[in-house]
Order: C-alpha cells, then sequence, then structure tokens
C-alpha cells in the first residue's frame, strides 16, 4: 500500500510476514511421528497421557505437560533439549510450506498453506479479523507460558482471500521438491513440511501477503494473548520494531483452497431435559420431525436441510429434527434477537432462540454445563453414558461465510467452527526472547 511518509511515498505493507529462525527436533529426538502433537486445545487427559508414552520428548511434553509448575517445566526442558542436540536452532531465517492430506466421507483433500512471522496487529487496525469471542482463562494460560518461556510453541491458524490464486501457485512450486518432513498422525491426516530460505520466493510472498487482510481460524487466545505480551514488552522500553514478540508464528491458507474444511461443533448441555412442554415450546419456532435415533439418520437429516436453520436434538432415547418456520412472526423475533449480520448463522438462532428463549439457559461455561463435540457419533455415546443430558447437532458453516463475517466485525459464540484437520504441533517453534530479530 501506498502511503505519504516524510513528504514522499513509500511502500508499507498491510500485512508485515517474516522468515524466522525456527527451533526444531533433531534426528537425536527420534521418529517425528512420535514426536508432533494436536494443538493443546485439542488435548484430552488421555491423549496427554498416551503422547507421555509416545516419546520422552513428544511436544506434549512443552505445550500442555502433566507435572505441576508447569511454565517453568517447559522452560527447563526447551533450554535442556537444546543442550542435549534435542532441539536445535536453525542458523537461516525461513519460511515453511505445510501441506496436510486427509479424508472425510470417503472424499479425499488436500490443504496447503504457509508457515512464517506474522506481525502482530490489533483488531482495531482492520488487519487480522477475529470471528469468534474468546474466554479469559486460556488467555491467561497462554500469556504466562509466553512470559516464562518466550517462545511461540504452536502456530495461530489463520486465512486470508486470494481469488487469483497466486499463492496456491507458489505452493505447487516449492512442493515440488524433497520436504523437511512428513509425518502422518493419528487421525491418518497425512502432513508434509517444506522449508524455503531463497530470499527471493520469500520476498515475493511476503509482497503478495502484505495486500491481504487475514482471519483467524484457530488460536484466537493465543493471538490475543501474544498481544498482550508484546505490550508488556514495549512498556518495558525492551526491544525495537524488529523484535520478535512484536511477530507469532502462524499458519495460513487461502480461504479459496477447496481443502479448508469445517465441521460442525455439536452443543451437549448438562442438567437439561427436553419435556414435552419444552417440545410444545419449540414447535412454536420450527418444523418438529420425528428422526430415528442414530447417528446415521441424524446426519442424513441436516444434510437435507442444510440451507433451512435446521437442528437435531438427542435425549438418550428420542431424536428429533427441528427445522425454523417459515413464518414472518418467528423471523421477526429472530431478526429482534440476534445482531444483522449473525442472524443467519445455525449456532446463533440455536442460541438465542432455543437455548436462551425456551430452555432459559443462563451462561453457559465449557465442561461445566456445555460440552463441545466433532462427530454426531460421539455426541451420542456422551448423552447415552450420561455425560451429558441431552445433544443438540448443527450443521457446519462455509469458511467463506466465516471470513465475510468477521470483515464485517461479527463474532460468532465461542465454539461455532471446527477447522479441519488442524495444524499439528510440533515441526518448529518460534524465539521471541528480546533480543531476537526478525
Amino acid at each position: 500500500m501506498l502511503r505519504v511518509v516524510s513528504g514522499r511515498f513509500e511502500w508499507i505493507p498491510l500485512v508485515d510476514v517474516r522468515p524466522f529462525r525456527a527451533i526444531k527436533y533433531t534426528d537425536k529426538a527420534g521418529n517425528p511421528e512420535v514426536l508432533v502433537t494436536q494443538p493443546y486445545d485439542k488435548i484430552d487427559f488421555e491423549m496427554q497421557r498416551a503422547y507421555y508414552e509416545k516419546s520422552p520428548y513428544n511436544y506434549c511434553r512443552l505445550i500442555l505437560p502433566l507435572e505441576a509448575d508447569k511454565y517453568r517445566i517447559v522452560h527447563q526442558r526447551i533450554e535442556q533439549w537444546l543442550k542435549e542436540g534435542v532441539l536445535e536452532r536453525m542458523e537461516q531465517p525461513a519460511i515453511f510450506v505445510a501441506r496436510q492430506e486427509y479424508c472425510i466421507k470417503g472424499k479425499k483433500c488436500v490443504l496447503t498453506g504457509l508457515i512464517a512471522a506474522l506481525r502482530l496487529y490489533p483488531y482495531s487496525e482492520n488487519i487480522v479479523f477475529p470471528h469468534e469471542f474468546t474466554h479469559s482463562a486460556p488467555k491467561a494460560d497462554r500469556l504466562n507460558m509466553l512470559r516464562v518461556t518466550q517462545k511461540d510453541l504452536e502456530q495461530i491458524f489463520l486465512m486470508y482471500p486470494d481469488q487469483e490464486g497466486k499463492s496456491l501457485e507458489f505452493f505447487r512450486d516449492t512442493t515440488k521438491v524433497a520436504p523437511l518432513v512428513k509425518v502422518t498422525d493419528s487421525d491418518s491426516v497425512e502432513y508434509t513440511v517444506w522449508e524455503v530460505t531463497d530470499r527471493r520466493k520469500i520476498q515475493y510472498i511476503q509482497q503478495l501477503l502484505s495486500e491481504k487482510c487475514v482471519v483467524i481460524n484457530d488460536g484466537h487466545h493465543r493471538y490475543e494473548s501474544a498481544l498482550a505480551y508484546r505490550d508488556e514488552m514495549r512498556a518495558k522500553g525492551a526491544g525495537c520494531d524488529d523484535s520478535a514478540f512484536n511477530f507469532h508464528m502462524c499458519y495460513m491458507v487461502p480461504v479459496q483452497d477447496e481443502g479448508l474444511t469445517i465441521l460442525p461443533t455439536h452443543r451437549l448441555l448438562k442438567g437439561t431435559k427436553i419435556t414435552l412442554e419444552v417440545i410444545e415450546e419449540i414447535k412454536r419456532y420450527f418444523v418438529v420431525t420425528d428422526v430415528v435415533p442414530n447417528a446415521e439418520d441424524i446426519d442424513n437429516y441436516l444434510a437435507e436441510h442444510i440451507n433451512e436453520h435446521a437442528f437435531c436434538v438427542y435425549d438418550g432415547k428420542n431424536a428429533y429434527g427441528l427445522t425454523l418456520k417459515h413464518d414472518e412472526s418467528v423471523y421477526q423475533f429472530v431478526n429482534a434477537h440476534t445482531s444483522k449480520e449473525t442472524k443467519v448463522f445455525d449456532v446463533v438462532i440455536l442460541r438465542d432462540v432455543v437455548f436462551k428463549t425456551v430452555l432459559k439457559t443462563v451462561e453457559l461455561k465449557i465442561d461445566e454445563n456445555i460440552i463441545y463435540v466433532r462427530w454426531t457419533k460421539t455426541a451420542l455415546e456422551k448423552v447415552n453414558q450420561g455425560e451429558a443430558s441431552v445433544a443438540f447437532l448443527v450443521n457446519p458453516i462455509s469458511a467463506k461465510a466465516v471470513l465475510d463475517l468477521a470483515l464485517q466485525h461479527e463474532r460468532l459464540p465461542e465454539k461455532s467452527t471446527d477447522f479441519y484437520p488442524k495444524p499439528l504441533s510440533g515441526f518448529v517453534m518460534m524465539d521471541i526472547s528480546s533480543s531476537e530479530k526478525l
């Protein structure tokens, strides 16, 4: 973008993307497949124990340690592993191209993106846009991790518009050579990473991305924690404009990539009963249909009504399909209770009409009175096992719809999207200590 600086025109990048000197595992750490993990917020206790058993150097020991005083433990581990030669710091700054190949519902998909350091921008600057609201506790946790380790341990997952497909061409050219590493994760997703150190190639993608705006897919808490840490460092007078703490390691993909998939995030409530009175109240707003109470029939119902604001409800015995009525009074009610831009999203209608109006729910807290799950089968199993009393099954949102919403400064309820697959953690980390420059 051209701006007037000191009385003359200068090119000022809107989005500042830079290579960084990555810290990565060496061959001494062992097979990469026993080292890499899902992002920390996707790791449950069972996965955590399994990762620990895979290797004494598994990345879970850094992003989600079992031990008490976890921040100090992580810092000590990084320093020890560097000293032992299990981790090494690359001498040359680089960016990375990452490709994920996976199958979903029998369809083969491929998603390719860029791993690089992205300058941190407050949302008010209209360069980086959120699409979901966040919780305070996860932000405090990640901020403490940054303070103690001074490392970006995981990537923030972003998307950007690329109507001309130029970055896709760049990725295709880059991936013609031998990769840096290739692994297959526990979900049978094949993950391949290429290293790019050629300055001309880096400058090309920097200029291409400088004209973009970006939307956060996953990692809102980490992004906001990084902004807070940056501001703390600036308040101390540390570093300069090129200091690494002004940036965060990111995985950036074009929204036009057909491999960019969003799965539904089903909502499971605890302590909520679906009585005949509740069904009658729901019928004021929805056409209610009996559905065979199994995952296949529920998924089929949702797929057949994907653009009709439809849900399924399962209470452990019965399943019902809910489709919003084509009634003026219902539309007026929805319009009055949701924002102009978000009223068309199923998760907002579910929250405002079913949860708040019909069920009279108050604040829903994760794991306390609401659970979020990815797969219909898992949702039904949790209700059957008594972990929740009722499941609300929803349709997914398109990536383009999420991007358009975010660019209009609107946000969806927490856990409205589940971008799949997640970028694996453990390939590279980024040093953000005050002495590190990019």
